[in-house]
């Protein structure tokens, strides 16, 4: 049988369940890094001595340092730190002028952050559907849903690859609308060589811990190459201050000329950050790794409707395993069987962002958008992480085999 990346799945389908010394199974959380952290300890804690000699907890120093180091891992003219994906992204749609009553349109397919910032940003969202390969925002869909108020279009790039930019990017274009991105997810995704985030006015990362860079908390970035929307989230982020604020204690008393709030990047979050950035192109290769033995192991296999697929595109792209994500027959009664075994697991989503309680004032109805609603009903997301070992695959794979198919004789 062929696999979507090529070649033969050589591995077999069922392989005896691995086991802890005395018997016990081995659980395989959905995350950690404690491995990586132990190894990566040496350089964190300089970092963090450092912030601790300085005394500068919030707003300092190695904030300012990070924002350079990913600035120039990402090829980003500028990196404004913040406190989480979700301000990034609040902190952005003002900052590329959304105004109130604004509509912007959102993928139906995401985490409820990528609609409730438009609502933050005092904006309206607007809803389209996906395509059913990427996840990713269908651009038919999108442009079925302008009308005179809308102002912006939002891709959302999730799981392990981008959203089809040239589509969105046409449609944009056709209606003089401004791409803002949601890139949180998309660390290390480039298309055509240039990263996420760059491919419209701009974008966001989230370094929640889970992230393919994660902090040990709370934090997240907006990244642009205009330089007035640079400013603007700067100021934003610190009350509406602009001129030099960060790692400047006087700045604080600079005038608010806009009404901004308070998401500034802790200095030990930028600490941890700094170290991990010099793992992580390692880390990306490790995921990229790990994800081709799940593939080679699950495609085919009984009750897995489909293994991820990478879009074709026109041209050069990477994709980053943030999240390895299935569809499979019986989901919810899957999760709850894993679970059972010390296996982690998530439900990446389960109900789309039309049907949210949050949002039932926007007047959609199920059926709305059926390739979303299908993948709220249908995916699961799976154990990935640099510190997983093919052993821990082996495991979860077994799993999956043996509750849709029963151990072999």
């Amino acid at each position: 049988m062929a696999s979507p990346y090529g070649g033969k799945v050589t591995a077999p389908p069922y392989s005896p369940a691995l086991e802890s010394p005395g018997g016990t199974r081995r659980l395989v959380p959905f995350f950690t890094q404690a491995a990586e952290f132990e190894v990566l300890w040496p350089l964190i804690r300089s970092h963090l001595s450092e912030v601790a000699d300085r005394g500068k907890y919030s707003h300092g120093r190695k904030v300012a340092e990070f924002e350079a180091a990913l600035a120039d891992w990402t090829g980003a003219r500028y990196v404004v730190g913040v406190n989480s994906g979700t301000d990034a992204l609040v902190l952005l749609l003002r900052a590329c002028g959304l105004r109130p009553g604004d509509e912007v349109i959102v993928p139906a397919f995401s985490f409820v952050a990528s609609a409730s910032a438009v609502v933050l940003a005092r904006g309206k969202p607007v809803f389209a559907d996906i395509d059913p390969v990427s996840y990713g925002m269908d651009p038919v869909s999108a442009a079925a849903a302008v009308t005179p108020r809308t102002r912006m279009i939002m891709p959302v790039h999730l799981f392990c690859q981008l959203a089809d930019i040239r589509g969105v990017t046409e449609v944009a274009r056709e209606n003089g609308l401004t791409v803002v991105e949601d890139s949180a997810e998309a660390v290390g995704m480039r298309w055509n060589g240039v990263h996420a985030g760059l491919l419209g006015a701009g974008g966001v990362l989230s370094v929640f811990p889970a992230k393919t860079l994660g902090a040990v908390g709370d934090a997240g970035a907006v990244i642009t190459d205009d330089p007035a929307i640079a400013a603007t989230a700067a100021a934003l982020r610190h009350h509406g201050r602009y001129g030099h604020t960060i790692d400047n204690f006087p700045g604080i008393s600079n005038l608010s000329v806009i009404s901004g709030v308070n998401s500034k990047m802790d200095d030990i979050q930028a600490a941890v950050l700094t170290a991990k950035l010099t793992r992580l192109e390692a880390g990306i290769a490790r995921r990229n790794e790990l994800a081709r033995h799940y593939t080679d192991r699950l495609y085919g296999m009984p009750g897995v409707l489909r293994t991820p697929i990478i879009a074709q595109r026109d041209v050069q792209v990477n994709p980053v395993w943030y999240v390895y994500l299935i569809e499979v027959t019986q989901r919810d009664d899957l999760a709850e069987y894993l679970t059972s075994r010390g296996i982690g697991c998530e439900i990446y989503y389960p109900t789309p962002l039309h049907l949210q309680p949050c949002f039932a004032g926007l007047g959609y109805v199920r059926g709305d958008f059926p390739n979303a609603e299908a993948a709220c009903e249908r995916t699961i997301a799976l154990p990935l992480y640099p510190d997983l070992t093919v052993g821990d695959i082996n495991r979860v794979c077994d799993e999956i085999y043996r509750f849709y198919s029963g151990p072999r004789p």
